[in-house]
């Protein structure tokens, strides 16, 4: 069985990954060399700096060469390569391809790359740049699979949790070396520094907490953020902290729409049009 090819290791990414693991499929994860996942916990990208990483039982590990990837997958052992420009494509030849880096835009996919091409989000147009397109907003059509046109626009406000959005988001408030002062899962406060970034000027701007909650996801210490990336989250509900290290009902629920794209191409039950 060919591996899938999946652009992207982040937490709703390693959901699709998993699933289509546990559902017998080999998964070659396409990643580029500095990741900026926020759910670190619950992201298979961790495998770039680390050699490998754990998820919920399952270990991904990191390959060298798109060669050493085809040797090293199996269903029970994703691995990941360093490829943002994917020229390992070439070497591994992948019938079905998933663009999961929730970019808000598309980094390159386009339908060359596999016989079957499935994108995560909005920056798609069926038919034109991929197959398929999964929902990715949260509501009523979460993981809907689209056959015409695209998906839902980014609003750029965070699904509420308890009632809050924006203000669970942490933003760089200047560009620099970020220093953690808290690790994933412990319970901050608000208006109390989580980090501090270290300027070129020599300044170290605080990144205060904005609310009370569990620390759910941080750019590693040591990232070099610009100004205004997106570099923390936090949950207000403190009984949360073991949701850290799994995957999210969200990432859940978008791979089984995933699951269900590839299971209709391997039993030729998809139609499908390319313009």
């Amino acid at each position: 069985m060919k591996p899938i090819v999946v652009r992207g290791g982040g937490d709703l990414a390693t959901g699709t990954i998993l699933r289509l693991c546990r559902a017998g499929y080999p998964v070659i994860i396409l990643e580029c060399a500095r990741p900026t996942a926020i759910r670190r916990e619950a992201a298979f990208c961790e495998a770039v700096f680390f050699g490998s990483k754990e998820v919920e039982g399952t270990v991904c590990r990191r390959a060298d060469s798109a060669s050493e990837a085809l040797a090293m997958v199996t269903p029970e052992t994703p691995v990941l390569l360093v490829d943002e420009e994917c020229a390992s494509l070439k070497e591994i030849q992948p019938d079905i391809l998933v663009d999961a880096i929730i970019a808000k835009k598309n980094l390159g996919t386009d339908l060359t790359m596999a016989k079957l091409v499935i994108g995560l989000g909005p920056g798609f147009t069926c038919g034109k740049d991929v197959d398929f397109i999964v929902e990715t907003m949260r509501g009523h059509n979460l993981a809907r699979v689209i056959t015409e046109g695209s998906a839902l626009p980014n609003t750029g406000v965070p699904g509420a949790i308890q009632g809050v959005t924006k203000d669970r988001v942490i933003h760089a408030p200047a560009a620099g070396k970020l220093e953690n002062y808290n690790a994933i899962a412990d319970i901050v406060t608000q208006g109390e520094p989580i980090a501090v970034i270290h300027t070129e000027d020599g300044r170290d701007v605080a990144v205060p907490a904005t609310i009370t909650g569990v620390l759910r996801g941080i750019l590693p210490d040591g990232f070099e953020v610009p100004l205004g990336m997106k570099m923390a989250d936090i949950d207000p509900r403190a009984s949360e902290r073991g949701n850290c290290f799994t995957v999210s009902d969200k990432a859940r629920c978008i791979a089984g729409s995933v699951l269900e794209l590839v299971s209709g191409f391997e039993h030729h039950a998809l139609h499908y049009n390319r313009i």
